[in-house]
């Protein structure tokens, strides 16, 4: 085998080997891809203790002609997503060790929480950025189209237990440098102290290598992007059950508080409520605007005009192309906000009963 670290997910029934080196594997289990090797069987059982144990560790195999070295990728919480494996022989010093950085998206509340570590591989500012209650779009990568990003904004959209994507994609991260970000997601059921069940999504991230795509396909698709954008309209991609933004495909608006964004009910003015309602229900036939009230940056309110687009990402799953902008005095009279009334209780009430994840 090759004496590259190798990266193991250990949340399936298996462990499975997700990235050799810098190059990402598609989820292979270890059994297959070590199954000629001699010490398969000391590998399998120090993934297993090293787990268990919670810290990494160093082992003889049994014919005290090779060493085996882990070390575990954990999440803030405790839980370990996964172990970094290398074999050699025992006089034989490793290579450096891949970073690898851990994250979990809470699919039932929308929020994301990341590692340090999480938050560098993925381009970002770890100095400026949150690693707790962040929002998927802050998350996602802005402006940048990945060809498996629709699977993976399929999973928030629509999220179910049991989902597993194995990837990589490429982004421009906040130096302005193209980098190439591998991933695993794993999707699962898990119980809160009070018993309260919850759906997340455990991952891994770590720098890859660019492969199976060319640089021309990246620059196609970033052309389009560019030539579909209007000054002063800022389009995100957004969850139309519960109007969650997940990802910006332009930079993020500065006249609102968008990490508010729309899906929370205390982010909507209260008497601009019912015209949401409308705005989710005429979603199902086609194209649906209005101007609402939401969050200010400085904790009042501000009218944006917002536009959804209905489009398709896999079968089953759609979701909302959101143009916002500021609203012209013209559309600001037409919309007549200031005769705008509260919703009745008990509208208010079902709403966030259907509101909740």
């Amino acid at each position: 085998m090759s004496h590259d670290w190798l990266l193991v997910e250990t949340l399936g029934h298996e462990p499975t080997v997700v990235a050799q080196g810098a190059r990402t594997v598609n989820l292979i289990p270890i059994s297959s891809l070590l199954r000629r090797n001699p010490h398969l069987m000391a590998i399998q059982t120090a993934i297993s203790e090293t787990v268990r144990g919670g810290s990494g560790l160093s082992s003889i195999t049994p014919k005290n002609d090779c060493v085996i070295r882990t070390e575990v990728v954990a999440m803030s919480d405790g839980r370990i997503h996964g172990v970094q494996m290398w074999i050699g022989a025992a006089d034989e010093e490793p290579p450096p060790r891949p970073m690898v950085g851990s994250l979990v998206w809470d699919l039932s509340a929308g929020t994301a929480t990341d590692t340090v570590e999480s938050l560098e591989i993925g381009g970002w500012d770890p100095a400026k950025e949150p690693t707790h209650d962040r929002t998927f779009a802050d998350d996602l990568p802005r402006r940048d189209l990945n060809p498996h990003e629709a699977e993976v904004i399929s999973m928030l959209i629509k999220p179910e237990a049991g989902v597993t994507i194995c990837s990589t994609w490429d982004v421009t991260d906040y130096r302005g440098e193209q980098i190439t970000i591998g991933f695993v997601a794993r999707s699962m059921a898990e119980s809160d102290d009070d018993d309260t069940e919850r759906l997340v999504c455990r991952a891994m991230n770590w720098r890859s290598v660019r492969e199976g795509r060319t640089v021309q396909d990246d620059v196609l698709a970033q052309r389009i992007l560019a030539g579909l954008a209007q000054p002063g309209v800022h389009r995100a991609l957004v969850d139309p059950e519960h109007w969650m933004l997940v990802k910006w495909l332009d930079d993020p608006v500065p006249f609102f508080d968008w990490r508010a964004g729309m899906s929370s009910e205390d982010a909507i003015h209260p008497n601009d409520r019912a015209a949401a309602l409308e705005m989710a229900a005429g979603f199902g036939t086609g194209a649906v605007s209005a101007v609402l009230r939401v969050v200010a940056r400085d904790g009042g309110w501000t009218p944006v005009h917002v536009t959804v687009h209905r489009i398709e990402l896999r079968e089953g799953v759609n979701a909302g192309l959101a143009e916002l902008r500021l609203p012209t005095p013209t559309e600001i009279e037409e919309a007549r906000l200031d005769e705008r009334e509260p919703l009745p209780e008990e509208t208010r009430s079902r709403s966030r009963r259907n509101g909740k994840r």
